[in-house]
């Protein structure tokens, strides 16, 4: 794949033509007698959500979280056993710290260079 210096990437030959070719018609300018602008006019305004969903939802969700704490009583504490045993049955070394340290800061990396990518 090949870039224009200041453009999007040219994925394949038609694109390149296309570009090529529309680039010389830029600046051309067709007038439709305000008919855009009419039909902007004309569009429907964007559908709004209502003021009261947002915290009728949290609501919900507060509803649920509660519900399934007094279904499922003994729920938590096992899951905090299960996690703590095989954390604590996970044998730690110098290297596996390092090896950790490591993929962090490779993700950390790998992070930043993909948010600075030029597009």
């Amino acid at each position: 794949m090949s870039t224009h210096e200041n453009g999007p990437r040219i994925d394949d030959w038609l694109e390149a033509t296309l570009r090529t070719t529309a680039a010389g018609h830029r600046d051309d300018y067709i007038d439709d007698d305000g008919f855009t602008a009419r039909v902007l006019d004309a569009l429907p305004p964007p559908a709004t959500l209502p003021a009261w969903r947002k915290p009728v939802v949290a609501m919900l969700w507060v509803a649920a979280g509660l519900g399934a704490a007094v279904a499922l009583p003994g729920t938590l504490t096992d899951v905090v056993r299960e996690v703590m045993r095989i954390i604590g049955g996970h044998p730690v070394s110098l290297p596996g710290i390092a090896t950790g340290i490591a993929a962090l800061a490779a993700a950390s990396w790998v992070a930043v260079g993909y948010t600075l990518r030029r597009s």
